[in-house]
């Protein structure tokens, strides 16, 4: 029976992707994690010795610690988080349970290089729809939580990307953005080893709106619907990108738990 403290990987990989997912703290050695250099979605590394330089960064949130197997690692730096003010449980399994589950990995090396304070740093085009709102979406959810998004003109993303240290996408010309007949957001999820079916019925979707190929998915002219009303409700793009936050998360459940279910008025269900 799993402990209270503890939480499962089927059920720590139904939470991410959801804006509930407590903050994924990986606190493999580096010999362990040499041996699978890979991350669970959205978690981040951390060395176990700094504990307490770091803990006041958790103060009263919600964390999962994983170590190699679940055991003295995670259970020690879990517990010195818990006295520290942080709610705190520890992988059952670790990152050999997850294996184990054979549940989603992020290669390590897909990632861009961190700033100082350990987030991502992306740029693109201003005034985004559908592609550079999905993108985000999908980093914050299952990447990096902290990820910075800039929008600037579309002439200076490479400029901006060279002086800031910035990662660019969706522009031609560069590593994340459309291959072929695809979107980003499918290059997204190839590199970042995403291919579950939720993922991927939402990839169709994003493909369709974004593309002008609507008959891809019912779903795709709705998408396109909501961020071109998007694009006109907010002047400004990070109130944008904050708004469509919700609309995809609200996607990803439909594409996840819901695509069986129906409505209709009036309910007939039951009738004599």
């Amino acid at each position: 029976m799993t402990s209270p403290t503890e939480i499962t990987s089927q059920q720590l990989n139904r939470l991410i992707g959801t804006p509930t997912c407590p903050i994924i703290l990986d606190v493999r050695i580096d010999e362990d994690f040499s041996l699978h250099p890979n991350l669970i979605p959205g978690s981040r590394r951390h060395n176990y010795n700094s504990v307490s330089d770091w803990a006041p960064d958790y103060l009263g949130q919600s964390v999962v610690i994983s170590c190699h197997k679940g055991l003295k690692l995670s259970q020690g730096v879990a517990a010195l988080l818990r006295h520290h003010g942080t709610d705190a449980q520890t992988l059952e399994g670790g990152h050999l349970g997850w294996l184990d589950a054979q549940l989603p990995l992020v290669p390590f090396t897909s990632l861009p290089e961190p700033d100082r304070k350990g987030r991502t740093l992306w740029v693109t085009r201003a005034r985004p729809k559908i592609d550079r709102l999905a993108c985000p979406w999908l980093i914050r959810r299952f990447i990096d939580r902290n990820a910075v998004f800039l929008f600037v003109s579309p002439g200076e993303v490479l400029n901006v990307a060279d002086r800031f240290g910035a990662t660019p996408f969706d522009i031609d010309g560069v590593f994340w953005s459309h291959r072929g007949e695809t979107c980003t957001f499918d290059t997204m999820l190839m590199e970042f080893g995403l291919t579950t079916e939720p993922l991927a019925r939402l990839a169709t979707i994003v493909r369709g709106a974004d593309t002008a190929r609507l008959d891809l998915a019912p779903e795709a002219a709705g998408l396109l619907a909501i961020s071109l009303g998007l694009s006109r409700q907010y002047k400004n793009d990070l109130e944008q990108l904050g708004a469509a936050m919700g609309v995809y998360d609200a996607l990803y459940r439909w594409c996840r738990d819901a695509t069986s279910e129906t409505h209709d008025w009036p309910n007939t269900a039951g009738a004599a």
